[in-house]
């Protein structure tokens, strides 16, 4: 016996925000991109092809605001064509056959408008697309509804349906559009999820995010409840838009007070609470300072619920200040260098508004993941009851080594294309470099010792041996001390995770004082000004982007360099001032100090050389990774043995219990009130 269960739905933005009409609705020609695989192996052929995948193809039309009429129905003027082949309203074929039950689906729409074509179309692998039925309008009926009966059978290595409208003489309105399928009996009723955020200091911008789960009476059905697990000294609840999210979102909301334990503390505490209270089918991590489309929650849900076997579902991230720009459409660990990286067949900072889904040939093969960043991850709690919880890393590789512990225990992670948020991109921030990069140094190595394959976990010990000699000839002292230690405690072993994670952020920030690097000055005048006794030679600029063999004889030449003595007047001007984009290791070699800006913008640090510590810390720096190569198989054999003890809910209940017990308890929801 089966049930007809929807799966998606045409959707439009309420706030008719321009910026996000592309994600919607297509205006523009498909011109398939160049065949990235026919135009050689060099480098320059590459990257000349590169590029032209990159070309924007767009002509300038666009949608006026007006033609939106509600969240499902659009407005076609007379004569003009608009494709539904879109990030939000393609219907994402290759994924549903590969993962899920549903191996035929159903496309229902209802078209209004004398004379309008409706033309559905269906892509492969490789992007092609090819008509697959059209129908028109009857001049007697005016309105109709159609239904088109679809295979999921060609699909096995990629592509998309869709549809396209082109209005008549009158113009048209598409009405709505369903993707349904019919399921099995047991798979008929949708599940609900646990909405868990974890927030520090941002009260205006979680509150408003709150609000927007709030004010869909669409999604509201599948939501158990919404966990906020407050962090901060700024608490959401003094927001002014709190009040009316409480409200609406009545017993179903709960906010929880507890110390400031990192993003993983926070996600744990939210899926303990989940798991404890039983009654969701999931728990969704979300970001505090995003702006999500309610339906992306809704379609994450019902994938979720026809996966073949429990499955984490993600969804993709759009840049919030350029919102039609995705940042990347599926992220792996490379095992040899164990790093997160987008796949190598697909692209980062893709702009939907410049190069859209039907002509980009890499969106149609599917993307296969390892994990899915923590914006927004659904993960069944079947999942978290077996695997255990996140794992103490306060913030850094908790989302993508939980993706890989859930993939070792037979659970994939899908990001799937419809779900997604809009967030602060990566690029604005500067956390390889600041006091993060302690926590990406220790955690990386956490993660790799309990799921690189490799003996010795590949390249990461060379790598990172590599990246602390490029921080000490950037000058760059505090963060390659962070380094440091942090493979200290790496080598420390895994039981101090849990004792760590409230002290540990404040310890990190308190040494990082003592550095020049690692002092931010807002004010640029508070620094000297750029002075220096020799001028660079023949008038040339010292910036430059050196070649291949450039690099290599710089890279050659900085330690010894390093060991110079300080040219004069370096102690008291700096000799340079460097913009972040300028500021990479090959030109801060160059100089004795330097005022380099951060990549946010917001400020200027110091960078000065110092040759004895230098030479102290590059002593350490081969020393340890001795160290590590050496003792990797212990350390990975003690990591993985003690990782289900780590992560267990007992062990996270006994992290909690200062705001758990007693009078340190501190619930705020509206039933505590």
């Amino acid at each position: 016996m089966t049930t007809t269960r929807l799966l998606q739905r045409q959707i439009f933005p309420l706030d008719k925000d321009p910026d996000v009409f592309p994600l919607y609705v297509d205006l523009e020609e498909a011109r398939l991109d160049t065949d990235r695989y026919s135009v050689g192996g060099s480098k320059a052929a590459k990257d000349l092809n590169n590029a032209a995948i990159r070309q924007s193809i767009s002509t300038g039309r666009a949608l006026h605001p007006e033609q939106i009429l509600s969240r499902t129905a659009l407005q076609v003027p007379s004569g003009q064509s608009i494709s539904f082949g879109t990030y939000f309203n393609a219907f994402p074929a290759s994924y549903w056959r590969r993962w899920t039950v549903v191996d035929r689906v159903t496309l229902t729409v209802r078209l209004r408008g004398r004379g309008a074509m409706l033309t559905v179309y269906k892509s492969m692998a490789r992007g092609h697309s090819q008509r697959v039925d059209s129908v028109t309008v009857d001049q007697s009926e005016g309105v109709a509804t159609y239904s088109f009966d679809l295979t999921l059978a060609p699909f096995v290595d990629g592509g998309w349906y869709w549809y396209d409208v082109i209005a008549g003489d009158d113009e048209a309105v598409v009405e709505s559009a369903e993707w349904s399928a019919e399921v099995p009996d047991d798979r008929a009723q949708h599940g609900t999820t646990d909405i868990c955020i974890t927030t520090m200091n941002r009260p205006d911008f979680c509150a408003k995010l709150i609000g927007q789960l709030a004010d869909d009476e669409v999604l509201r059905p599948y939501l158990d409840s919404v966990l906020v697990m407050e962090q901060g000294s700024k608490p959401v609840t003094d927001s002014e838009f709190f009040p009316a999210a409480e409200k609406a979102l009545g017993e179903k909301l709960r906010v929880i007070v507890q110390g400031n334990l990192g993003g993983s503390g926070g996600y744990a505490r939210g899926q303990l609470e989940s798991v404890r209270k039983g009654t969701a089918d999931y728990a969704l991590m979300m970001d505090d300072d995003v702006v999500c489309e309610p339906e992306g929650i809704i379609r994450a849900v019902t994938f979720g619920d026809l996966a073949k076997r429990p499955t984490l579902v993600g969804g993709h991230m759009f840049n919030i200040y350029s919102r039609s720009r995705m940042h990347s459409f599926g992220e792996i660990v490379q095992p040899w260098r164990f790093w997160w990286q987008t796949r190598l067949d697909g692209y980062s900072d893709w702009d939907f508004g410049a190069r859209n889904l039907r002509s980009s040939r890499w969106l149609h093969k599917r993307a296969d993941v390892d994990f899915n960043g923590w914006f927004m991850c659904l993960i069944p709690r079947k999942v978290l009851e077996e695997i255990g919880l996140s794992l103490p890393l306060f913030i850094k590789w908790d989302d993508s080594e939980y993706g890989l512990r859930a993939k070792e225990a037979g659970y994939p992670t899908v990001t799937f294309p419809g779900a997604a948020v809009w967030h602060v991109p990566w690029s604005d921030k500067n956390d390889g470099v600041d006091w993060q990069a302690y926590f990406h140094q220790r955690n990386r190595f956490v993660a790799a010792l309990l799921h690189s394959p490799y003996e010795r976990g590949g390249r990461m010990v060379r790598e990172s041996f590599n990246h602390q000699v490029k921080h000490l000839a950037s000058l760059q002292y505090s963060t390659a001390e962070l380094r440091h230690r942090a493979l200290e405690d790496v080598l420390a072993g895994p039981h101090r995770l849990h004792e760590e994670l409230a002290t540990k952020l404040p310890e990190v920030n308190a040494f990082r004082k003592q550095f020049t690097d690692a002092q931010l000055h807002a004010d640029r005048d508070e620094l000297p000004e750029v002075r220096r006794r020799k001028p660079p030679k023949k008038g040339k600029s010292d910036i430059e982007i050196p070649s291949r063999i450039g690099s290599l004889i710089a890279a050659g030449l900085a330690p010894l360099r390093q060991l110079r003595p300080l040219r004069e007047m370096s102690r008291q001007h700096p000799e340079a001032e460097l913009t972040a984009l300028d500021a990479a290791w090959f030109n801060l070699v160059k100089y004795d100090s330097a005022v380099v800006s951060m990549n946010d913008g917001s400020s200027v640090a110091l960078y000065q050389r110092d040759p004895d510590r230098y030479k102290d810390l590059l002593k350490r720096t081969v020393d340890i990774h001795l160290r590590l190569h050496r003792e990797w198989p212990r350390l990975a054999a003690e990591y993985r043995a003690a990782l289900a003890e780590v992560t267990s809910p007992e062990q996270w209940e006994k992290t909690f219990e200062p705001w758990t017990s007693g009078e340190g308890h501190d619930d705020v929801s509206p039933s505590a009130r």
